[in-house]
C-alpha cells in the first residue's frame, strides 16, 4: 500500500480562508485526515473544530449524483438542453428581465465568473444575485461610499500588531475561531493590547475582552457618531490626513455632533454606563494602532451601510487606515464571498469591481464580445424573490444555496419558488428544501472534487484543489453553466477547458484599462492572466492587487490614495435611523440570529459529523431569566417563537448572557434535520436602502411555552422515518442517529409503537428489553442484536429524560454487560457505566463531567492544566471559554 498523498487546499467554511493539508488514500479514493497548513498566511497551521472535522463530511450520504428532470433521472444532454431551451424561450416571450440566477459564496471564483458572464453579457439581464447579499452587502456599499471601491484595507497580521482590537457585531470566537485564537495569542504576548467587544449579547468572544459594551440593538451608529464627536472635542482628529486625503469631514462631524456630542445622552440611549462608554472612547482616542473588526452584527441591518460608514469615519478622521495594526476590517461569513464580489456576483455590479456606468458597460461588453450586455443593475436577493412570487421572474436558476431556508420571510420565499414556472437547481445535495422545488436538478461537484480559487476576508487568493474523483455524474459548476451557454448558441464565449482558463480571463479583465489614466480600480490581478496550467496548479496564497512588476500589497491605501475620482476618501454624514418594525405590545422582544460554534449554514456538510453535532444538537432559544419568567418559559422546555412573518419551535436556554428584551436563535436548522425550527421563517424581510441587505438581527417576536403531551428521544443505528411528530430534531452520533422528539398526541401502547418504528420487517434476531409505566406516562425500550445495542427509545410526560452522553457510549460496545443492560431499563448510568456528560470539547470528545472530575481530583487551576490532563482546548481552542467557566476563573 502506498503512503497517503498530501494536497494543499483551502477550507470551505467561513471567510477566514484557512489553508488545509488533505491526506488522501488513492487506492480507496478517500480523504483520511486533514490538518492546518502551517505555511498558509491565514491560519499558520490552525484549524477550528469544523475544519478539523472535514474528513468526516465528504461521504456520499445525501448526495445528488445524477441529473433529474421532473423528479426522474435523466442524462446530462437532456437536462442541459431543457435548461437552455427553456431560458431561451422565456427570454424570447417575456424579455431578459424574466430570468434570474441566484448564486452563492460557496461557489469558486471561476464558477461565479462564468455565471455572471452568461447572465449579464449573453442573457441580457443583471438579475444575478448571491446569498452574500445576506451577509456582506452592507460592507460592500460602505466601502464604495468611503473608498470608491469595495476594498478591505488591512490584513490578518494587523490583528496581531494592533494595541486595540474592537470587535463589533462579531462573535469571533465562534464564527471566525482561527482569527480569535490569533488575537488571543497576540494579547498574551503583548500586555499593552486591549480588546473591546461591542455586542448586545455576552458571547464567548467576551472571554478575552477588557471591556464589553452590551449596547441596545440598533444603536451602533449612535455609538460611533458619539465616538467621532468625542475625537473632535478632545483633539484627536488628524487634520493633516483629513486635509490631504479625504472629503466630507465637515458634514460628517456636524451630523455626529447633532446626536452624539453629549456622552451621557449617548450612553443612556445605547443602554451603557457613562463610565464604560467614556473608557471605550478614551481607549480609541489614545491608541494609534486600532483595528475595528466588524461582521454580520453590523451588516445585517436595515441601516447596515450607515453602521459601516460610521466605523470607517472614525478611522479616516484619525488617519488610522493603511498602516500596520490599524484600520476598519470587515470579516466575511462565507468561503468565497469576496471572490463573488470580485467577479460581479452582486446584481448591482459588473465584473472586476466595475459598476454600471457607460464606460464600464462598454469595456466589459467589448472584452466578452457580449451580444446582449446588461445596461442597468438587476434585482437584489429579497426583491428578486419578491419578483419570483409576483410571476415577473419566470425562469430561475439557483446554484449552491438554499433560499427556501436562508432568506428572510422564508415561507413566502418557498411559496414563490414553488410557484415559479421553471426552476433549475444545481447543488450537491439531493433533498434540500430548495432542491425539492426544482423542475431540473443538476448534480454539482463539492469541496474536494472541484478545482479553482477563493478569496478570503483579507483579499488573499488561495487555491482550492480537487483531490477526490467526481462521483456519479457530478460536474463542476463552471462546466454546467458553460454547457448551457454553448447550447444557447454562445459556444465560442464558453469554450473553457478547465478552471485555469477562466481564472486567466478573469485576471485579464481585471487589468483592462486599469490605471491607464491614474488609479481607476483597486481590484487588479492582471499579473495572473498568462498563467499556464502548471503555474495555476502551484499558485501560492497571495493578496490582491497583483499587478505585473509590483510586489505584494498586504495593506491598501498606505499612500493615502483612494479609488474615487479625486483619489480622496469620503467621510459620510450619518444620522441614526431606528430599526424598521420595532417591538410593540403584540411582539415585545427583539429576535437576534446567528451561528453557533460547530455548525455551518444549514448543516448539509457539518451535520454529517458526529463530533460537530455533539455540542449543541438542538435548535434553541436563548433568553434572559426575567423575560423567560414574563413569558412563562422554563429552562429546557420547548417554546414557540412567533413573528409577523412566521413561527418556529426551539429549546429554551435561560442565560444572563442575553440582554433583557432580546432573544437569540441559531440559523442552522432546516426541514432536513428538524421540524418547525426554520429561523428564516421568522425574519423581518426589510432591507437596507443602500445595500439591499436584509435585517436579520432585529425582528420583533413573542415567545410562549409549547407544551406537548410527551417528550422523548431515540438513538438508532439506522436512519428512521418518524411520522406524526410535532417536534423532531436529528443529529449524528458515532455509529448512531439521534432523534429528539415531542408530540401533541400520546400513544396508548408505547411498546407497540416502538417496535413498529424500530424493528425491521420480518426481524427475528432482535432481543427487546423494555419498561413501561402507563400511569406515569414513561417508557424505556431497547433493541439488542447479538448482544449489541441497535436502538433505544425513552419517553416521558416532561423533559426529565436520561442524559444522552452515557447512552451514546453504549453504541461503542460490541456486547452490553449486565450492568449496562440494567442501566438502560433504569434510565440512568449505574456505578459501572461511565457518564462523560454533555460534550464541551468536540475536537477530542471531552464531556462536561469528565472536565469537572479532572478539575476537582487533579486540582487543575488553568486552561493549560486542563488541556494537559484531558486534551480539551488543545486543538482549535473554541471550547476554551467554556472551560474557563468550569474553572470559575476570568479570562
Amino acid at each position: 500500500m502506498t503512503a497517503p498523498r498530501t494536497v494543499n487546499t483551502t477550507c470551505p467554511y467561513c471567510g477566514v480562508g484557512c489553508g488545509v493539508l488533505a491526506s488522501v488514500e488513492d487506492e480507496s479514493a478517500r480523504l483520511i485526515a486533514v490538518s492546518g497548513d502551517p505555511d498558509h498566511p491565514a491560519n499558520l497551521g490552525r484549524l477550528c473544530s469544523k475544519g478539523s472535522a472535514l474528513h468526516e463530511t465528504v461521504g456520499l450520504q445525501g448526495r445528488l449524483l445524477h441529473p433529474e428532470i421532473d423528479g426522474q433521472r435523466s442524462t446530462w444532454d437532456a437536462a442541459l438542453d431543457r435548461v437552455a431551451s427553456t431560458f431561451q424561450q422565456t427570454i424570447a416571450e417575456h424579455g431578459p428581465g424574466s430570468v434570474a440566477f441566484y448564486v452563492s459564496g460557496q461557489l469558486l471564483t471561476e464558477d461565479y465568473y462564468v455565471a455572471n458572464k452568461l447572465m449579464k453579457g449573453f442573457l441580457g439581464s443583471a438579475n444575478i444575485d448571491t446569498n452574500s447579499r445576506l451577509c456582506m452587502a452592507s460592507s460592500v456599499a460602505g466601502h464604495k461610499r468611503a473608498f470608491g471601491s469595495d476594498t478591505v484595507p488591512g490584513c490578518y497580521e494587523d490583528l496581531e500588531l494592533a494595541e486595540l482590537v474592537v470587535l463589533t457585531g462579531s462573535n469571533t470566537a465562534w464564527c471566525h475561531p482561527v482569527l480569535y485564537q490569533r488575537i488571543r495569542a497576540a494579547k498574551e504576548k503583548n500586555p499593552r493590547m486591549k480588546v473591546v467587544v461591542i455586542d448586545p449579547r455576552r458571547t464567548a468572544t467576551c472571554e478575552i475582552a477588557d471591556l464589553h459594551l452590551a449596547l441596545q440593538p440598533g444603536t451602533d451608529t449612535l455609538l460611533f457618531n458619539g465616538l467621532l464627536a468625542y475625537l473632535a472635542r478632545y483633539g484627536h482628529i488628524d487634520f493633516s490626513y483629513i486635509e490631504s486625503h479625504t472629503q466630507g469631514f465637515g458634514a460628517a462631524i456636524e451630523a455626529a455632533r447633532q446626536e452624539g456630542d453629549k456622552l451621557p445622552d449617548v450612553a443612556r440611549t445605547c443602554g451603557l454606563t457613562a463610565d464604560d462608554l467614556s473608557r471605550f472612547y478614551s481607549l480609541f482616542a489614545s491608541t494609534g494602532k486600532t483595528v475595528t473588526v466588524y461582521s454580520q452584527g453590523v451588516n445585517q441591518s436595515s441601516a447596515g451601510t450607515d453602521k459601516v460608514n460610521s466605523i470607517i469615519n472614525c478611522h479616516l478622521a484619525t488617519g488610522r487606515i493603511g498602516t500596520p495594526g490599524a484600520g476598519p476590517f470587515s470579516v466575511t461569513g462565507q468561503p468565497n464571498a469576496m471572490g463573488g464580489r470580485e467577479v460581479g456576483g452582486l446584481a448591482n455590479q459588473l465584473a472586476a469591481h466595475m459598476d454600471f456606468d457607460s464606460d464600464s458597460i462598454e469595456r466589459v461588453a467589448e472584452f466578452w464580445s457580449a451580444p446582449a450586455m446588461a445596461r442597468e443593475p438587476g434585482l437584489k436577493a429579497v426583491d428578486l424573490f419578491q419578483a419570483v412570487g409576483e410571476g415577473k421572474i419566470k425562469a430561475l436558476w439557483i446554484m449552491a444555496t438554499n433560499p427556501a431556508v436562508s432568506l428572510p420571510d422564508a415561507d413566502r420565499v418557498r411559496a414563490a419558488i414553488a410557484g415559479c414556472e421553471f426552476v433549475v437547481v444545481s447543488d450537491c445535495i439531493a433533498d434540500a428544501e430548495t432542491v425539492r422545488l426544482a423542475h431540473v436538478r443538476l448534480p454539482a461537484a463539492t469541496w474536494g472534487e472541484k478545482d479553482g480559487t477563493v478569496t478570503n476576508s483579507d483579499r488573499t487568493i488561495s487555491r482550492q484543489r480537487a483531490f477526490l474523483p467526481l462521483p456519479g455524474d457530478c460536474r463542476p459548476d463552471w462546466w454546467i453553466i458553460s454547457e448551457v451557454g454553448r447550447r444557447m448558441g454562445y459556444a465560442e464565449a464558453f469554450s473553457y477547458g478547465n478552471a485555469r482558463e477562466i481564472f486567466a480571463e478573469h485576471a485579464a479583465l481585471s487589468g483592462l484599462d486599469n490605471h491607464a489614466a491614474g488609479r481607476l480600480r483597486g481590484f487588479d490581478i492582471s499579473a495572473y492572466e498568462s498563467l499556464d496550467d502548471s503555474s495555476y496548479e502551484s499558485l501560492a496564497p497571495a493578496p490582491w492587487p497583483a499587478r505585473p512588476g509590483f510586489g505584494v500589497v498586504p495593506r491598501m491605501f498606505a499612500d493615502g490614495i483612494f479609488h474615487t475620482a479625486d483619489q480622496r476618501a469620503r467621510l459620510v454624514p450619518i444620522i441614526t435611523r431606528q430599526p424598521v418594525n420595532r417591538p410593540d405590545t403584540a411582539y415585545p422582544l427583539v429576535l437576534n440570529t446567528g451561528r453557533i460554534r460547530d455548525q455551518w449554514h444549514t448543516m448539509t456538510r457539518t451535520g454529517l459529523s458526529p463530533r460537530l453535532s455533539a455540542h449543541l444538537p438542538e435548535p434553541f432559544l436563548e433568553i434572559r431569566a426575567e423575560d423567560a419568567a414574563t413569558s412563562g418559559l422554563e429552562q429546557g422546555e420547548l417554546a414557540e417563537v412567533e413573528s409577523r412573518w412566521g413561527r418556529m419551535l426551539a429549546r429554551v436556554r435561560i442565560s444572563d448572557d442575553q440582554q433583557k428584551g432580546s432573544v437569540f436563535v441559531p440559523m442552522h436548522w432546516s426541514d432536513q434535520n428538524s421540524l418547525s425550527a426554520r429561523m428564516g421563517a421568522l425574519v423581518n424581510p426589510v432591507t437596507d436602502p443602500q445595500s439591499g441587505q436584509p435585517e436579520s438581527k432585529h425582528t420583533p417576536v413573542r415567545v410562549r411555552p409549547w407544551s406537548p403531551a410527551w417528550h422523548g428521544f431515540i438513538l438508532s443505528r439506522r436512519l428512521l422515518d418518524i411520522p406524526g411528530i410535532d417536534w423532531r430534531v436529528r443529529a449524528e452520533g458515532v455509529d448512531f442517529h439521534r432523534y429528539e422528539l415531542a408530540g401533541g398526541t400520546t400513544h396508548a401502547d408505547w411498546a407497540a409503537w416502538a417496535r413498529e418504528l424500530l424493528c425491521e420487517p420480518g426481524e427475528t434476531a432482535a432481543e427487546w428489553v423494555d419498561f413501561q409505566d402507563v400511569r406515569a406516562g414513561r417508557y424505556r425500550g431497547a433493541r439488542i442484536i447479538q448482544g449489541r445495542l441497535e436502538s433505544c427509545l425513552f419517553v416521558a410526560p416532561d423533559i426529565r429524560l436520561p442524559e444522552r452522553s452515557w447512552l451514546a457510549g453504549l453504541f461503542q460496545r460490541e456486547h452490553l454487560s449486565d450492568a449496562e443492560r440494567a442501566s438502560l431499563l433504569a434510565g440512568s448510568p449505574g456505578s459501572g457505566v461511565e457518564n462523560p456528560g454533555p460534550v464541551i470539547c468536540v475536537c477530542h470528545g471531552v464531556g462536561r463531567n469528565t472536565l469537572l472530575k479532572a478539575i476537582a481530583t487533579q486540582q487543575l487551576d488553568s486552561v493549560a492544566a486542563v488541556g494537559q490532563c484531558t486534551q480539551a482546548g488543545t486543538n482549535c481552542g473554541s471550547c476554551i471559554p467554556e472551560i474557563q467557566k468550569l474553572l470559575g476563573s476570568p479570562a
